[in-house]
């Protein structure tokens, strides 16, 4: 397989990933239960615009507009019979702006979480979930994909799932979990444990990491775990914008540029070769991360009281702090996520 990732970072040292998907579409016309992948095919242009956007403010890694093309999730939509095409056409949109960017950029496919419970606690059986991520991930690849961007997850299982589906279609990978349940995920995975999920498979992953969660306070605190566990690795953190808030029916995130810029300091100073954003960050915020990246040296690794001083407080608490006992297993429900 080849790896774009490890080429550009050996050019850059850190990469910058892309920002919000669901929250900039949702200011271009989204409605709230629309599903954000048929608009690879109704409205193209403006997922195009959302990609060259990014690429404009300085993303190197721009992700499909795939997050829920699984046929479990599309069939909330009565679109579980299009996940090739829809993920073909999400890839083929990435590609052909990365394509004139005139710089390189890489195009991940972006693969959330089925929205099912594998066995036991549901009925999905880990062959049907990788089944299910190897038609989505093929469509992904003919269009364009150059990675496989497995995200927001929270089951091991799942994530294992994926990964397997990727090697299976010949693309690299890479994977992410929401540690948002008292420093874990909701199913129990401790960050420093991060590193573990892909054992076994006969490909190792490009790069693992963090996405979504809580807030950048919390996210940078699991990357101190991630990448104290196995300084080598390479680590993803592609953090929320700051605590997400509601005003009356809408969400709103209380990130400001410049405190994004600051977690983009605090995340490399952490050991984190590949930085974005997640829920809530847009074009403005990206660019002022881009400067940030650009003019920053990495400086001594912070401590959690460090980064509670210049980006706030958590929000939960740490995986050492709720144990073992608190994180195992989670919740028993599954909750519907939307990568941004």
């Amino acid at each position: 397989m080849t790896n774009p990732i490890d080429a550009l970072l050996a050019e850059k040292g850190v990469l910058l990933a892309d920002g919000a998907t669901g929250t900039n579409l949702f200011g271009m016309g989204l409605e709230a239960g629309e599903a954000p992948e048929l608009w690879n095919e109704t409205a193209p242009e403006k997922i195009a615009t959302l990609h060259q956007k990014f690429v404009d403010a300085g993303a190197d890694i721009i992700l499909t507009n795939s997050f829920g093309g699984t046929r479990h999730r599309l069939k909330l939509h009565h679109a579980q019979d299009r996940v090739y095409e829809l993920n073909k056409r999400a890839a083929e949109i990435a590609r052909s702006v990365a394509d004139k960017a005139g710089r390189k950029v890489i195009v991940a496919g972006s693969v959330g979480p089925t929205g099912e419970l594998l066995v036991p606690l549901g009925a999905l059986t880990y062959e049907e979930a990788v089944e299910a991520f190897a038609e989505q991930i093929r469509g992904l690849k003919d269009g364009g994909a150059e990675v496989a961007w497995i995200e927001t997850m929270s089951a091991p299982d799942e994530a294992r799932a994926a990964a397997q589906a990727a090697i299976e279609a010949g693309l690299p990978y890479t994977y992410t979990v929401s540690f948002d349940t008292a420093g874990r995920s909701m199913m129990g995975l401790a960050p420093k444990d991060i590193h573990g999920v892909s054992e076994g498979l006969s490909e190792t992953p490009v790069a693992v990491g963090a996405n979504c969660g809580v807030g950048a306070s919390d996210i940078l605190a699991s990357l101190l775990d991630m990448t104290g566990a196995k300084p080598e690795a390479t680590v993803i953190v592609k953090g929320n914008c700051g605590i997400p808030e509601f005003r009356g029916t809408e969400i709103h995130y209380s990130g400001t540029p410049e405190l994004m810029a600051d977690y983009v300091r605090l995340a490399v100073d952490s050991g984190a070769k590949i930085i974005g954003g997640c829920c809530g960050t847009s074009f403005a915020h990206l660019a002022a991360m881009r400067e940030a990246l650009d003019t920053h040296h990495k400086a001594t690794r912070p401590t959690i009281e460090t980064i509670v001083d210049r980006i706030g407080p958590l929000r939960n608490k740490t995986a050492d702090e709720s144990g073992a006992a608190e994180g195992e297993g989670g919740s028993r429900r599954e909750r519907r996520r939307s990568r941004g």
